[in-house]
């Protein structure tokens, strides 16, 4: 019996040694993301000319000094509308191209931006939104400088709704956002991760240290207390409008941040739970997400 309870305490006890050292190992991947190389600009570019939208190459100095580049792209017939589209972790503008299309079609100018330290970008940090609010306030100055813009609305997916969410908070020009498979916050989010997608129970107790020892990586070598990157905390600063879209499957970011999100939002709201796995709503139901993105917009 007690051999039992020596072999169970030393296999917590190393599990608990080895959660620490993969949260001090992961949380630099976490700050330097590969630069996803996935999706061939010439290709969306030449499929987007295909509908008659006009792209002109859009590159932003961001109040740091670094060189941020995309997309500005007209649709064929333009109502005055402009939407920022925000990719997903490891991902650039390219994966965008699915929500840009029927936005283009219903009459919406899109910037699709590669994120700081993604694809064509500058920087080597990717901070989750907290550098990158302040380059959209940068991006939504130089697209007022160039065009009449009648509205502003904003479309993120994963990391990049995450990003649209805190932006909005600080740029009262974005009436409105579309946000799929936002995390509720940081912290939060690594205790899915570290509870290796299981279960965000494992995260928060037998594999906590991971948790720990990665926000404390993040907040030394990012120079950023990771507890201020927080969507939730976001959409109670500023009542602007939010649809919130979560996949019932999402293992990666359960539908419970999303949840958390709308709890705490001010302004008007919307929670759509798709049949999904994550960041897969568009391509599980592309008609009726087309509707529902216009039709919200066209309400805010």
């Amino acid at each position: 019996m007690r051999r039992i309870v020596y072999v169970a305490a030393g296999t917590v006890l190393l599990s608990l040694v080895l959660s620490a050292v993969a949260g001090w190992m992961i949380a630099p991947g976490m700050l330097h993301p590969r630069r996803g190389a996935t999706g061939s600009l010439r290709q969306v570019a030449g499929a987007l000319e295909q509908i008659g939208a006009e792209i002109q190459q859009f590159d932003v100095r961001a109040s740091d000094g670094i060189l941020l580049r995309g997309w500005k792209v007209r649709p064929p017939s333009p109502g005055g509308d402009w939407v920022l589209l925000f990719h997903g972790v490891t991902d650039n503008r390219t994966g965008m191209l699915g929500q840009a299309k029927p936005l283009l079609r219903h009459g919406y100018g899109v910037l699709m931006m590669d994120s700081r330290a993604h694809r064509e970008s500058g920087g080597n940090m990717a901070t989750y939104g907290w550098k990158e609010r302040d380059d959209t306030v940068a991006i939504t100055n130089a697209l007022y400088a160039n065009e009449q813009v009648r509205h502003l609305y904003a479309v993120g997916v994963s990391m990049g709704a995450a990003i649209a969410l805190q932006a909005a908070a600080v740029e009262p020009r974005v009436d409105a956002v579309v946000a799929e498979d936002p995390f509720a916050n940081l912290r939060e989010v690594s205790y899915d991760y570290s509870g290796l997608r299981m279960s965000p129970v494992l995260g928060k107790t037998l594999f906590r240290p991971a948790s720990f020892f990665g926000m404390r990586e993040i907040e030394r070598k990012g120079g950023f207390n990771p507890d201020d990157v927080s969507p939730e905390k976001a959409v109670a600063i500023r009542p602007f409008a939010i649809l919130l879209i979560c996949g019932a499957y999402d293992r990666r970011i359960p539908c419970r941040h999303a949840e958390r999100i709308y709890e705490a939002a001010r302004g008007p709201k919307e929670l759509w739970i798709v049949r999904a796995r994550h960041a897969a709503a568009f391509g599980q139901e592309p008609r009726e997400y087309e509707a529902r993105v216009v039709d919200f917009f066209q309400k805010h």
